[in-house]
Formats: C-alpha cells, sequence, structure tokens
C-alpha cells in the first residue's frame, strides 16, 4: 500500500489550495516543502508587491491632494518604515499558508527537498514515500537572462527586491511585463527615478489601445521607457549596454524578464515526466503526458503546449480540476477562455477573453465598444479620467474585455462572467449599475452597441406613429 493517497510537492498557492481541498475531503495528503510555505506569492509575489504599491499610491496621493483644495505638502518617505510596512502584511497573511493550519486539515506536512527516484516514489532527504498519486506544484522563480556582466554586478529579483535596505535613486528595470510595470509605478510613487528597458514593447501581451493609455500615465508621472531596444551588456554602476551602443546608468537594477520553472531539483527523467522550458508536459486535465501517477498544476504545468499561466488564482482553477479529477474521478479540464489577469499599476489594466487582435486572429466577426472615463462623472469628481473600457463583440456577445481604470481589477469579474456564460448584449444592456461609478462605463460601452439603431430614423418614425394612435 502507498503511504499516501496524494503527495503535493510546493507549498505555494496551487500546492496549498490542492492540499486544502484533499485533507478536508478525508484523502490522506502529504505536502512536501523545501522552503518557506506561502512560495512566491505570500513571501516574494503578489502580497509584498501590492503592499508596496499601497505604500506608493498612498503617497501619490499626498502629492496630488492640491487638486482637490487640500494642502498637504510633500511626502516624507521612511524607507524602514516602508520595509516594515511590507513584512507586516505578509506576517499578517502568513497563517493562512502556515504548517500549523495544514496539519490542523489532517495533512501531513514534510519539510526538506522532494526528488523522484522511480515512477512511484520520491525521496525526502533520504527518505523514501510512495503515493497513489503525485501533484508537482513546485513554481517558479525569476528567469535571469544570460547577459554579458549581469553576473558581475549586484542585481535583484522580484524574490529580492522587498528586502532593499536602502531606496533606491534611479532603478533600472529590465523587462516590462506585469512586474517591471508594477515595480516601476510603486517605486516613482516613492520619490525614485525609475527607466524600464524592454526588448519589444511594454505589456506585449496587452491590448495595445490600452497599454497606450497606461504608458502615457506613467510617463507623465516620470517613468521612463525604452522600448524596443537590446540590451547586450552589463556594466558596473549598474549600466545597460545597448545594442546601439548607448548606456543607460542607474543606482539599482531589477530583472523582471519573466519565470522559468523549478523543474531542476525534481530528477523527473527517474520518474519518467515529460517536461521542456516551460514546464511539465500535461493534458487539458493537468496529467502528464508520461507518467499517468502525475499531475503538474500552478506555473510549472504546461497544459497540451499552451504554455503556464503564473497566476495565484490559476493555481486555485487548477486545484479545483485536480480536486474532481483525482478524488471524484470526474472529467475536468482547464478552458482559459475567460482567464482573467491584471497588471496593479495605477490605474490598473485589466483583461479577460481574447484580445481585439486575438479575436480578429481566430477569424470572429468583430465588433469594438469603447467607452473613455473622461465621460464617467465618478472619474470627473475624482479628478482622475485617464482609462478607457473596451469590450470586444462577437456574434451579439463578448468575448473578451480589457479596462484601463483605478480598480480595473475589481471591475474585470463582471465581464469573466459574462464571457464563460454567454450572456447576451441585450441582458447586459439591461443591468442596473449604481450611480456614481466606474462601472457605469462599461454599462454604457455595452448600450453604445444599441444606440445607433434604437435613435434611428425609422425607430423615430415609429415612435412618432405610437404618439399618434395612443396620444
Amino acid at each position: 500500500m502507498p503511504d499516501f493517497d496524494l503527495i503535493v510537492i510546493g507549498a505555494g498557492a496551487a500546492g496549498l489550495s490542492v492540499v486544502a481541498g484533499a485533507a478536508q475531503l478525508g484523502a490522506s495528503v502529504a505536502l512536501i516543502e523545501r522552503g518557506v510555505m506561502g512560495g512566491d506569492c505570500l513571501n516574494t509575489g503578489c502580497v509584498p508587491s501590492k503592499a508596496l504599491l499601497a505604500a506608493s499610491h498612498a503617497a501619490r496621493a499626498i502629492g496630488n491632494a492640491a487638486r482637490f483644495g487640500v494642502i498637504a505638502g510633500d511626502p516624507i518617505i521612511d524607507w524602514d518604515r516602508v520595509r516594515t510596512h511590507l513584512h507586516g502584511v505578509i506576517a499578517e497573511i502568513a497563517p493562512a499558508d502556515s504548517e500549523s493550519r495544514f496539519r490542523g486539515l489532517g495533512a501531513t506536512v514534510i519539510r526538506g527537498e522532494a526528488r523522484f527516484t522511480d515512477s512511484r516514489t520520491i525521496s525526502v532527504d533520504g527518505r523514501a514515500l510512495t503515493a497513489r498519486k503525485f501533484i508537482i506544484a513546485a513554481g517558479s522563480r525569476a528567469a535571469v537572462p544570460p547577459i554579458e556582466g549581469l553576473d558581475r554586478v549586484p542585481y535583484w529579483t522580484n524574490d529580492s527586491v522587498f528586502d532593499l535596505s536602502e531606496k533606491p535613486d534611479h532603478l533600472l528595470i529590465l523587462g516590462g511585463g506585469p512586474i517591471g510595470l508594477e515595480m516601476a509605478d510603486a517605486f516613482s510613487g516613492l520619490g525614485c527615478r525609475v527607466t524600464v528597458v524592454e526588448a519589444a514593447r511594454i505589456a506585449a501581451k496587452e491590448d495595445p489601445e490600452l497599454v497606450a493609455g497606461l504608458r502615457q500615465v506613467l510617463a507623465a508621472r516620470g517613468v521612463m521607457f525604452q522600448e524596443g531596444v537590446k540590451v547586450t551588456g552589463v556594466e558596473p554602476w549598474p549600466a545597460l549596454v545597448l545594442a546601439n551602443g548607448a548606456r543607460i546608468a542607474g543606482s539599482h537594477l531589477l530583472v523582471a524578464v519573466g519565470r522559468t520553472p523549478n523543474l531542476t531539483a525534481l530528477n523527473l527523467e527517474a520518474a519518467n515526466i515529460q517536461a521542456g522550458p516551460a514546464g511539465i508536459a500535461t493534458d487539458l486535465g493537468l496529467r502528464s503526458l508520461t507518467n499517468k501517477r502525475v499531475f503538474a498544476v500552478g506555473d510549472i504545468a504546461d497544459p497540451a503546449g499552451i504554455g503556464p499561466r503564473a497566476f495565484t488564482h490559476v493555481g486555485s482553477y487548477h486545484a479545483g480540476i485536480i480536486i474532481r479529477r483525482v478524488l471524484f474521478h470526474l472529467p475536468a479540464r482547464i478552458d482559459y477562455a475567460a482567464l482573467p489577469r491584471v497588471t496593479y499599476t495605477d490605474p490598473e489594466l485589466a483583461q479577460t477573453g481574447l484580445t481585439e487582435a486575438e479575436a480578429r486572429a481566430a477569424g470572429l466577426p468583430v465588433s469594438i465598444l469603447r467607452w473613455p472615463l473622461a465621460d464617467n462623472d465618478r472619474a470627473v469628481a475624482e479628478r482622475d479620467t485617464a482609462g478607457l473600457v473596451k469590450l470586444i463583440v462577437s456574434r451579439n456577445r463578448v468575448v473578451g474585455a480589457g479596462i484601463l481604470a483605478p480598480h480595473a481589477g475589481e471591475m474585470i469579474s463582471q465581464w469573466t462572467l459574462a464571457i464563460a456564460q454567454r450572456t447576451k448584449l441585450s441582458a447586459l444592456a439591461g443591468l442596473i449599475v449604481p450611480y456614481p461609478t466606474r462601472s457605469e462605463a462599461a454599462k454604457r460601452a455595452v448600450g453604445s452597441f444599441f444606440a445607433p439603431r434604437l435613435f434611428s430614423a425609422r425607430t423615430k418614425a415609429l415612435v412618432r406613429l405610437l404618439i399618434k394612435i395612443f396620444g
């Protein structure tokens, strides 16, 4: 008999979600973790980054208070107290991810390095363990590009930047994806000069129209962008050497060029588990293509070759699929048609479903509905009108939505549900939205689809006829 029903490798968001569900359902579960409980999200990702952004946005609000007639003066940044705030937030959330909580749920928590020794056995620091099923949730780490000289200068990634002992004077950020842009917004709001260097364009996976609005806002705050440039070397100071020979010098360097799965220590070959640069190869139900006892979830999973989706909420979503498949033996597979994602700058950039380019590439007949926040009463009242709601419509249904607005991440869920449920535009147009809210902008965008027909000459003639008949 195996030692456990399930062995879960990795105590990040995905692994903890699997363990919590399985243990409470009565399965015998072992959780293996070599580092800190809570993984990247709690300790070096979502939680500290949002805490830093909160500090930055508070400082910016003080600096901008004069627009409301409130004179507050320039904020004073106490870097040590900012760091205390970050680590205090982590400490407050940590009990939810702690060993004691998961032992209380009935799981066996084992600290150490997990390594496969054959197709049905792992070794944890010399202790052999077997299970009916293995769930690999080992996550990912910051990718470090092979740039000449990078190993000879101090640099930071999201794994270390929240422990900076001093506030940077001029932060160079290599990479203009979500992490790079969030940190650009955070550090600039705390009084640092920031330059973002990106080989392609910033937020390359997001809708260019919405990205243009975000770029404009961040640039107006002093963030400098170098896009479409290749970094060929790094020199002391640090300074980035560009392919055209130019140099960009700063006081600190943050490398934010993406993530790479944590595969090396697992010894996957011994268990006949196929993997590549994107992670462990699985089917759409997250089961290994080559070892039927093994599933992969979270950042380390590469389902059907479509690549990982490195979001905490995807890890939780994967956990639900594992519970259905492994414990209830029900068919379940991933469906990313309505997968939301958010870049937590101010304004936030949130998207779900298809972008305009993706919808057109798929050959769908597309209509684009827009509503700018400049025409939204709540945005005007708060003197914060930068932003746009953009809906991608095909065959009378929304197939994609993008929002650039304060708290766009809170607004996108409605459209995630609408896409997932294939809700008709007519139903969305009838939604009652409280006034004044920024959510009205989305309703107005939907209304713009029907306005030309509603206010057409034909409709006006019908109304005049009805008035004559019925008075």
